[in-house]
């Protein structure tokens, strides 16, 4: 069986020169019983790391090496507690496996960012789900070899300690590493963008250089990509500001002077030359597509481009119709499910719409919990927690229809950053920020849909705990998300539309309520952004909200329109701190004060809902 446990990225083909069969054939190998594998990849993970601390503080009274592995699952996870990233501590713990380096989390949905060990397992899962899913995707759109690929992706500044350890983003230390070379390799298809572009440490001149090199190889791009949807849409926002400029750069074999950097302007400078003839039918075709909008910009621009491909699901989905006004129907592929701590499944059908996507989970790249979730009932008077749990159960045991919360536990165990295996035995110390990843809470709602051979695929539904919440109220960020939509169909109707949107729960201010920012592009009389508030308001269906106005313990909804380029500015102030593009998410709901002071100073307008004023 060990064989099956992991594939071998290194193997070429499977003789028959056909490397996306071998890899398809992998998976259906390790799918098939699913379950045995997962409690052979948990004894991998106990036998390896059975001498850490933590480990030993639980299991320390057992033969962990001689038990085998179903009566090994079984004592795991009867005695080893459930962590959550809100626990913490700054006692040595130890992991068997040298770390070198640490991934920074993004920390836009929990206020502040998480060290997770990023070790070679972490390299190779991210070698080996790039690949699965480039296979799975090759069924549906065939792609020619040595075409480029549009990656609009970005690192960011990767720092030392003082112990010697490496710490940067995650996708930062991916696109660093020697699988990502081998994965571009491997696909026969290369980023436009060389990686003086990719690491030049300031988004706005990477995404220039991005955009330029993407135009000047118009032509062969086979696909368009991005980690999250966020970043495509807002470099062709960028592009509607930027075309001219771009276009007098391919016509004279030019850099613009907003490109600061030496390396990336040397390394763009060695690949572009004097192209006269494509600028000229560049320009003719933006002056075409200003006059509609931009509407089908991607398959005007980049007429070979087969799909887009970048994580469209939970709070990117608001950005998916800004991204179809772009494509006209040119297939959108979202991108495979995974978190900081680990990858969790694979898009195994690549033509379903981000709306309805799935994922199976690969049952190798850790081992996988799942506690039941169980809706409030509407008479709950409890606003404590938003979900009724049962205890976790298997990925054997998970049903259709149901809802979980994912837990993990990974090859790199426990890593606390104030105290890791380390260069020369020396010390980081960085109080109070490590992750447990022994059953590990990761917080993501998902639901089992179906099953592809033993493993289930789950539909990603929200984050936990990123709640609208004053009284006996509970709206997730989903609920948010399908409030937004209903308002916006008015502003639609005067053809305008909503850029971005954040929400803030109000408890200073009597009656407490809840505060939606809107940044919007077009111009609307305010009548119709009074309807959009009261629409909103009564758009929200939780029984304990609908209650709550009624009685006015929760006061009416407050819409404040911010002017634009505010959302940027929250980017910056992202990045400023440490971030990289990659990794932004506008937090849907936030009560982070340096984020509501840029979203005040920059309110401009402020509407109150008129609903429930009879009642």
């Amino acid at each position: 069986m060990e064989t099956v446990l992991s594939y071998n990225n290194g193997n070429g083909t499977n003789g028959n020169g056909n490397t996306d069969y071998d890899i398809i054939s992998w998976f259906e190998d390790v799918t098939q019983n699913a379950g045995s594998v997962q409690s052979q990849i948990l004894s991998h993970i106990l036998k390896q790391n059975y001498g850490v601390e933590y480990l030993k503080k639980w299991l320390g009274n057992y033969n962990i090496p001689e038990m085998e592995p179903c009566a090994l699952e079984s004592l795991f996870t009867s005695v080893v507690p459930l962590a959550s990233h809100a626990d913490g501590d700054t006692a040595p713990l130890l992991t068997q496996q040298p770390i070198t380096t640490l991934s920074l989390s993004s920390g836009t949905t929990e206020g502040r960012q998480k060290f997770v060990p990023f070790t070679s397992h972490s390299a190779q899962t991210t070698l080996q789900i790039f690949t699965l899913s480039a296979a799975y995707r090759s069924r549906v759109y065939p792609i020619r070899e040595g075409g480029k690929i549009l990656e609009f992706i970005y690192s960011s500044n990767r720092f030392k300690t003082k112990g010697g350890l490496t710490v940067g983003t995650a996708t930062t230390h991916c696109y660093a590493s020697e699988e990502f070379k081998i994965k571009q390799h491997k696909a026969k298809t290369f980023s436009c963008s060389p990686e003086e572009v990719i690491f030049g440490g300031d988004y706005k001149q990477s995404t220039y250089c991005h955009l330029l090199l993407g135009l000047f190889f118009s032509d062969q791009v086979e696909f368009i990509t991005s980690a999250f949807v966020y970043s495509m849409v807002q470099a062709f926002s960028s592009f509607e500001e930027l075309w001219r400029e771009i276009c007098s750069d391919i016509r004279d074999g030019t850099l613009s002077s907003r490109i600061k950097s030496p390396k990336m302007r040397g390394a763009v400078l060695d690949i572009i030359y004097p192209n006269p003839c494509l600028a000229s039918k560049l320009e003719a075709t933006c002056q075409e597509l200003e006059r509609v909008d931009w509407f089908g910009l991607i398959p005007k621009v980049w007429p070979n481009a087969k799909y887009l491909y970048a994580i469209m699901t939970g709070s990117m989905q608001p950005y998916l119709k800004k991204l179809r006004h772009y494509a006209n129907g040119l297939g959108l592929v979202s991108a495979d499910y995974g978190s900081t701590e680990s990858w969790i499944g694979v898009s195994v059908d690549p033509s379903f719409a981000p709306e309805k996507v799935t994922f199976a989970v690969v049952p190798t790249f850790s081992y996988f919990e799942f506690i039941p979730l169980h809706r409030h009932k509407q008479d709950s008077s409890s606003a404590a927690d938003d979900f009724i749990e049962d205890k976790p159960i298997p990925l054997s045991q998970v049903e259709v229809g149901q809802q979980y919360e994912i837990v993990l536990t990974t090859f790199t165990g426990t890593c606390p950053v104030s105290s890791c295996m380390m260069p020369k035995n020396s010390w980081l110390i960085i109080p109070k920020l490590y992750e447990r990843l022994y059953r590990c809470r990761l917080g993501d709602v998902v639901e089992v849909v179906s099953f592809h051979n033993g493993t289930p695929k789950l539909n990603f539904v929200c984050r936990r705990k990123l709640i609208l919440t004053i009284n006996i109220d509970k709206n997730t960020e989903k609920d948010l998300q399908l409030v937004v939509e209903r308002g916006s169909q008015i502003l639609n109707k005067a053809k305008a539309e909503v850029v971005d949107f954040t929400s803030y729960a109000d408890h200073k201010n009597q009656p407490r309520h809840y505060v939606i920012y809107w940044e919007i592009k077009g111009e609307v009389e305010d009548k119709v952004l009074d309807a959009c508030c009261t629409e909103m308001d009564m758009s929200f269906v939780d029984h304990g909200y609908v209650v709550s106005r009624k009685t006015n313990s929760i006061g009416p909804l407050e819409l404040c329109i911010v002017e634009r380029g505010t959302f940027k500015k929250i980017l910056d102030n992202f990045i400023a701190n440490g971030a990289a593009l990659n990794q932004f998410k506008t937090p849907r709901c936030t009560n982070n004060h340096v984020l509501l002071k840029i979203l005040d100073t920059c309110t401009v307008k402020r509407f109150h809902s008129t609903a429930y004023s009879s009642t």
